[in-house]
């Protein structure tokens, strides 16, 4: 994802809508901050009953910073307020760069690090190469537990679920998932599924992006299996093509009110999702995001009316 490019189209279609004289004319965060109080809708993991806030955070490039605190007081910030306003998943992957490290030493120095339900990956070839990833990841988020250790775009995924398997055992992880950001490989994704070897499958579904309706969302509710969301913005394409565009008057009636609450309640809807993962570095997003979490969700007729004023533009 490209991060300045999404943060953009995001505040471009902020700008259009004040400049349109929509309902969120001089400040659109200004009501968000009330739902601090709310709680955040909390999802069952099927495989043992544990509840977590549907709505987390996603790490690709906006946590891949170095050392200057100038560069990390942004991202400190959103993790305060992200445990503030009652979140918890976090997810990184050695493919982001510095996002573990940057996640590991925010979190501790916020004395956090053991509030979040942190999700990382193992993203290379080789049973003895994984190891050595994966203890990696421990180090630099600083924890001798990972709740959720997935195998990153089922790369090698067999050799690696074989580990996974038994660190679970082990005490060493909590669970074990799959990852893909592609519809191609949604197919493989649901194979895996009904085979019961995860406790979480994690893969792309948007408004837009609708694959995973067909059958993949189903599998994973009928074979109890946790579903992450990612991708749910297309990488800011859903803002751009609502530039400039106000929210349907009936979209209060969902407690809607900014496009990113428009798209992730779509998402939110389906039960089978367990939880969706916008990543962001700006504090103002993550309220935006994590307040989708909160109100009424759309019905099925009310996704019908999601779907059809997308289409329309």
């Amino acid at each position: 994802m490209n991060v300045m490019k999404h943060i953009f189209t995001r505040r471009e279609v902020l700008t259009g809508l004040a400049a349109a004289g929509g309902a969120m004319l001089i400040d659109p965060f200004s009501s968000l901050a009330k739902n601090d109080g709310k709680m955040i809708l909390t999802r069952k993991i099927p495989s043992t009953g544990e509840l977590l806030p549907a709505v987390g955070l996603g790490s690709w490039q906006q946590f891949d910073v170095g050392t200057d605190p100038r560069d990390r007081a942004p991202l400190k910030e959103v993790l305060q307020k992200m445990n503030e306003m009652g979140g918890k998943v976090i997810d990184a992957s050695p493919m982001y760069g510095r996002a573990e490290q940057v996640i590991g030493d925010l979190s501790a120095e916020l004395q956090l690090n053991d509030q979040f339900f942190f999700a990382t990956k193992v993203w290379t070839t080789g049973k003895q190469e994984g190891i050595d990833q994966m203890n990696a990841s421990f180090r630099k988020m600083k924890r001798k537990t990972i709740d959720l250790m997935q195998v990153h775009n089922l790369q090698d995924w067999e050799t690696h679920l074989a580990t996974l398997k038994d660190w679970k055992a082990e005490g060493r992880i909590r669970y074990v998932g799959i990852t893909h950001y592609t519809d191609a490989a949604h197919t493989r994704l649901e194979q895996i599924v009904k085979s019961k070897a995860v406790d979480f499958v994690q893969f792309n579904y948007s408004i837009r992006s609708r694959n995973a309706e067909k059958s993949l969302l189903a599998a994973a509710r009928d074979n109890n299996v946790a579903v992450i969301i990612n991708e749910p913005f297309e990488q800011g394409a859903l803002f751009r093509a609502v530039k400039g565009k106000e929210l349907p008057g009936w979209a209060s009636d969902y407690d809607i009110k900014t496009w990113a609450q428009f798209f992730l309640k779509y998402i939110l809807s389906n039960a089978s999702v367990t939880c969706v993962i916008p990543g962001t570095s700006d504090v103002k997003h993550l309220v935006d995001n994590l307040s989708a979490g909160t109100g009424r969700l759309p019905d099925e007729a009310g996704r019908k009316k999601m779907l059809a004023a997308i289409q329309a533009f």
